[in-house]
């Protein structure tokens, strides 16, 4: 049964603001889902998250398109002169690729269970709350003194592979690689254009693949015209996130958002305990 467009609106919001703020897009997500009482079981309603992410997705694009491009010239330049490969730009292009090897792997491999086990709210409660403690300990280790370029592959392959463990609802993509950029010591604005610059192939890959192999899941179940006004307002609002994300993380810590994530996973543990919404 398709969802309503105001649902979809709703949840389009939800996937704006929290893609990459470090509060978990997917758990806020299901919760949003399940308190709509929309049915997440089934490929349709797991292709419409994965398509939704493309559209902050593409807000990161667009807001970082010199950066990417600059990054992409880099690369093929690399391809063919030596010289260019002693350029930031190929460096960087090196360690997108390098950080993002991980979770392309793992995300394969672990996709049913993911898809599965995984959806399920504890989960997500235990998570928010458990990962909070990483995030706080990330900001109380940190040095902050590596920069861009400063960066070495080491710092790629670690926030890789903390990218991996957002695949955890709950814990969040942004909250796992920048509090990995902290702990490689990287200052918080530079792990914060790291964690973005890495969930962009991550989640254009995973929304791409869902919306190729799943088509006829979607238009049987929530619809392509509700997945495609959600997608349109996850866009606009990603966008917005993105901008005042990287102004607050100059003059703040990551763990102003911890607060709410115990705060979030509490009150989930308490509706779950109570039987206000099911477990799954």
């Amino acid at each position: 049964m398709p969802i309503a467009l105001w649902q979809a609106i709703v949840l389009g919001i939800v996937e704006g603001l929290t893609e990459f703020l470090p509060v978990s897009s997917t758990g806020h997500l299901t919760i949003a889902e399940k308190l709509m009482n929309i049915d997440i079981a089934g490929a349709g309603p797991t292709a419409f998250t994965a398509i939704i992410q493309v559209g902050a997705i593409i807000a990161a694009i667009i807001y970082f398109w010199k950066d990417i491009w600059r990054i992409i010239v880099g690369f093929f330049k690399g391809l063919v002169s030596a010289e260019a490969r002693q350029e930031p730009d190929w460096r960087l292009a090196i360690f997108v690729i390098i950080g993002s090897i991980p979770i392309a792997i793992v995300g394969l491999a672990a996709k049913s269970f993911i898809e599965g086990p995984l959806r399920n709210l504890w989960v997500v409660a235990v998570a928010l709350i458990a990962w909070s403690a990483v995030m706080v300990f990330a900001e109380h280790a940190a040095t902050q003194t590596k920069r861009e370029n400063g960066l070495r592959p080491r710092d790629a392959v670690v926030i890789g592979v903390f990218q991996v463990v957002a695949l955890v609802p709950g814990v969040s993509r942004s909250g796992a690689t920048i509090s990995a950029g902290l702990l490689r010591d990287l200052d918080r604005l530079t792990a914060t254009r790291m964690s973005f610059l890495l969930g962009i192939p991550a989640l254009v890959a995973a929304g791409g693949l869902e919306a190729f192999k799943d088509q006829k899941d979607i238009s049987s179940t929530v619809g392509w015209t509700p997945t495609l006004v959600a997608l349109v307002v996850s866009f606009v609002v990603g966008y917005i996130s993105i901008a005042w994300l990287l102004r607050f993380v100059v003059k703040h810590s990551i763990t102003w958002f911890v607060w709410y994530r115990v705060a979030a996973g509490l009150a989930l543990a308490a509706m779950l305990a109570t039987g206000v919404i099911a477990a799954t």
